[in-house]
């Protein structure tokens, strides 16, 4: 998604659409031209053409298989009407009979013909099109398109502004200003031609967007000079949505690897601890040691202890991950549930106290046990980690339509809103020194996970008045067969 909540193909479709409607309406205005023109508006026609086809590509996996069939109409009927209206066009230059002279009536005034590129441009903007169809959308596209434009088309000068990078690529001789020149046409949607001082001023727009600005200076017609910026929005846009989408799979790909490493890091570790914790138990059993050796022992089946607490929560999140994790619905009554999480948890909740409200007192759920007593222990344990020493950890549970919400508040140390959404991410811990505190950043996700199996939600509220809570909604009658995971 984009700022503006369209996803990347959605975005280019309708802007698009206006920039073949265009060509369409030059194709049959010039029918009876020479063919360098129609040649060039057919050029301009197959990019446009192009980029709709990546809008559909992109627009696929957002939108969903039902959504294809419109954008193939879509496509079809555009390619149609142009089709239909260049043929038209032929049609009225051959059949269309002479208009009798008529001496006693005076000729109407010729209607002023709409502005095209001039002759001699038509192989320039032929060349122009084919060059930038060929772009490597690997790189920056601005030095690339600034190059071509000053060489293809042999203006003097030539300045681009990428407003999404704020960047300004330029070609030939320029003033001193010419960065505040062309913010200023992007900011204020300038177009003018300077007969004067040869300047030629042009908003980029993909649709009503403005996504940049084009300064020429040099003698190219005004229609070839709006081509020009017509293009060059068309590439930008191409270039940020190849872009994107090559961010997302790297990050994908990242995530995977670290993930992958990470759970079999954690497999491999299973048999060392188990050993570890076997002969730190047999040590203590045999007895007769000194106290530096009672301690020294004591503090190998801790750290042991907590080690194989770690490496069974990254492979309890792998199972997740990969849905490989049964679960086994029944109804639970959630108060002693509650209680036994609470109880089995004395130790990380030492510094606060904990209440327990459950409304009404006999409200139960139907869910899998243990995976909503992973959500609970992972919030606990936040809340033990974050909360101001001697609070109070309120952990509730109400009944509303539907669904079930339980919640575990504390006061501690606020919680940016931009990281409400990030704070469930696997591995994410906050840049705000205040709120590190031990810990992988696994145990949120975990919850997060875990909600999701049993066809539920998870969120955060925080503000340093009110403290932080933290939220899980589940199904009320437990989750639909579609949310469970295989087995269950």
């Amino acid at each position: 998604m984009t700022e503006n909540g369209i996803c990347p193909g959605q975005s280019g479709f309708f802007e698009k659409y206006s920039v073949l409607s265009a060509c369409g309406r030059y194709l049959r205005r010039g029918a009876g031209t020479a063919s360098g023109d129609s040649n060039w508006a057919v050029a301009v026609f197959c990019v446009s053409a192009t980029r709709v086809g990546d809008s559909v590509a992109a627009a696929v996996p957002f939108l969903g298989a039902q959504a294809l069939p419109m954008w193939i109409a879509g496509v079809a009927a555009l390619i149609a009407a142009l089709v239909a209206g260049f043929a038209a066009g032929r049609r009225a230059v051959r059949f269309a009979p002479a208009p009798l002279p008529s001496p006693a009536a005076p000729a109407p005034p010729a209607a002023p013909e709409p502005a095209s590129p001039q002759p001699g441009e038509m192989q320039q903007m032929l060349s122009f099109v084919q060059a930038i169809a060929q772009l490597n959308l690997h790189r920056k596209p601005g030095p690339q398109l600034a190059s071509l434009v000053k060489s293809i088309l042999r203006v003097e000068a030539v300045a681009i502004l990428d407003a999404d990078l704020g960047e300004v690529y330029r070609q030939g001789e320029w003033f001193e200003e010419l960065e505040n020149v062309i913010q200023n046409v992007y900011l204020f949607e300038t177009v003018h031609d300077d007969s004067q001082t040869g300047l030629m001023r042009r908003v980029l727009r993909m649709g009503n967007l403005p996504i940049g600005a084009m300064v020429l200076r040099g003698d190219p017609s005004p229609a070839a000079a709006d081509a020009i910026a017509t293009l060059l929005a068309i590439t930008f846009d191409r270039y940020h949505a190849f872009a994107n989408e090559s961010r997302t799979e790297r990050a994908r790909q990242t995530e995977q690897l670290r993930t992958t490493v990470l759970d079999s890091l954690a497999h491999a570790y299973k048999t060392p601890l188990t050993a570890i914790r076997a002969a730190s138990s047999g040590l203590t059993a045999m007895g007769n040691m000194t106290p530096a050796q009672s301690g020294l022992v004591a503090l190998i089946e801790e750290q042991s202890n907590l080690l194989n607490h770690l490496t069974t929560r990254l492979l309890k999140t792998a199972q997740m991950e990969a849905r490989e994790l049964a679960t086994h619905s029944e109804r639970i009554a959630l108060l002693p549930l509650m209680e036994d999480v609470v109880a089995g948890m004395q130790e990380p909740l030492g510094r606060v106290s904990v209440e327990i409200e459950v409304v009404p007192g006999d409200l139960s759920l139907v869910c899998d046990r243990s995976l909503l007593a992973a959500v609970l222990s992972q919030y606990l344990d936040n809340a033990g980690k974050y909360a101001n020493e001697g609070t109070t950890v309120t952990v509730r549970a109400a009944e509303q339509p539907g669904e079930v919400v339980l919640s575990v508040h504390n006061h501690g140390p606020a919680i940016p809103p931009s990281d409400y959404e990030r704070i469930f991410d696997r591995y994410f811990r906050s840049s705000i020194p205040a709120n590190k505190a031990p810990g992988t950043g696994v145990g949120l996700s975990i919850a997060k996970r875990a909600a999701q199996i049993q066809g539920g939600y998870v969120w955060v509220a925080s503000d340093c008045d009110e403290g932080t809570t933290f939220f899980v909604s589940l199904p009320a009658g437990g989750a639909p067969d579609s949310e469970r995971s295989p087995g269950a």
